[in-house]
């Protein structure tokens, strides 16, 4: 059971999610929590290191060290609140349980997770509570899993464990067929495959982190995503099934803040866009749709990225292009909008409708990628709600739009 920081946000929800575990082990089962910091403290804490480094960006193993202390003390708290509710509890760092990671401060991955720690504690009658998003190298060195790692934390050990059931509780109720926030027609989903999960979220949906997917999918572990607020059945997320192909769309994502990285009069020979993506590679930037055109002897390699990564990025291109005699140019404020679905496999029309709904309403298609389940269009992100809620309708994922204009004239008749 893994709770996030909305769930933690003060003493009284961690007293429900403790009672929440308690009333689950009491029925039976073997209970391992994962927690994230109580509330916004990680955004607090980020807030703090800011204010101390003014002038250059904190060292990354320092910001994992700080960091790192969030979900420390939610532990200890959740092993208190449940052993006061006559439950025998422990807590545990990542380090403790031997959660060891590659030494990538910031975006440590996963290696290995020493198991049998925790079926000691478990069988010994314990509840087991595990700080998420943290990890340790094999020199002792704390890591961070990155902005949604306690969501890898909770798949990780649930594989590890051989975990009957994986479940994430949040403050939404399961997964939407897009942001309901954005889109006030969204509608639950009520199971959806690995794949179109992986999907969504790395094309921005923020439910689960795109990695602890990977990870599900690899172990065959599922995940029942549900609130932490009611006992409502939620979203299972499980491998594929022959009925999910017979829907032609899934969800639609939103992917915003991205910045284009363009290299233009690039030579146009064996090796280069590799020798390119080498050096942002070993720079530990993450690029995303990649385009190359090639007219005569040069060549234009452009890519995607997040916005937040531009300025490391910008100081490794810069020497790209100037190591190449090339040029480079920087665009930011842009956003993607895409469609996931396995049925696109199987039926034909997905991208005609998608791109006929941003044309009628003039948005303009920078950039197009496709996989085998998904189509995304690179917009202007001043366009980019407005594109998602098209494209939504487009496909009919909400199937409410109707009804709440009705209500919204009898409303204004009385």
């Amino acid at each position: 059971m893994k709770f996030g920081g909305t769930s933690l946000a003060d003493a009284e929800k961690i007293r429900s999610a403790a009672r929440r575990a308690v009333r689950t082990a009491r029925q039976g089962h073997q209970v391992v929590m994962v927690v994230s910091a109580m509330g916004k403290s990680t955004d607090g804490l980020e807030d703090l290191a800011r204010q101390v480094m003014r002038n250059k960006p904190a060292p990354k193993r320092e910001m994992d060290q700080l960091l790192s202390t969030g979900e420390q003390v939610t532990i200890a708290l959740m092993a208190m609140a449940i052993e006061e509710m006559g439950m025998p509890a422990i807590s545990f760092t990542a380090g403790q349980i031997g959660m060891v990671t590659d030494e990538r401060h910031t975006k440590a991955r996963i290696k290995s997770i020493a198991a049998k720690t925790i079926h000691r504690q478990l069988d010994a009658g314990k509840i087991a509570i595990i700080a998420g998003f943290q990890g340790v190298t094999e020199a002792g060195a704390i890591t961070t899993l990155g902005r949604g790692g306690s969501n890898v934390t909770l798949v990780a050990i649930a594989a590890a464990l051989k975990a009957d059931m994986c479940e994430n509780y949040t403050d939404v109720d399961g997964i939407y067929t897009t942001d309901p926030r954005l889109v006030p027609t969204a509608k639950k989903i009520s199971q959806i495959s690995y794949d179109e999960m992986l999907e969504l979220s790395s094309l921005g949906a923020n439910v689960l982190h795109n990695r602890a997917v990977e990870f599900a999918k690899k172990y065959n572990v599922p995940i029942h995503v549900r609130s932490s607020l009611n006992n409502k059945k939620g979203t299972l997320i499980v491998a594929e099934t022959e009925s999910m192909e017979r829907i032609l769309v899934s969800g639609a994502a939103l992917k915003n803040k991205l910045a284009r990285i363009s290299f233009r009069s690039v030579p146009d020979r064996p090796g280069v866009a590799a020798k390119i993506f080498h050096t942002m590679a070993k720079a530990d930037i993450v690029v995303d749709d990649i385009i190359q055109n090639v007219d005569g002897n040069s060549a234009m390699v452009a890519f995607t990225t997040d916005l937040p990564e531009l300025p490391d990025a910008k100081k490794v291109c810069d020497k790209i292009a100037k190591d190449l005699g090339c040029s480079v140019t920087y665009e930011k404020y842009l956003a993607k909008v895409s469609v996931v679905g396995v049925g696109m496999r199987v039926h034909t029309g997905v991208a005609e409708r998608m791109f006929a709904a941003l044309a009628k309403a003039k948005i303009n298609i920078q950039n197009i990628t496709t996989s085998e389940i998904k189509i995304s269009c690179l917009i202007d992100c001043k366009d980019a709600t407005r594109a998602l809620n098209l494209v939504h309708d487009a496909f009919k994922l909400g199937g409410k739009k109707r009804q709440a204009k009705k209500t919204a004239k009898k409303t204004r008749k009385k």
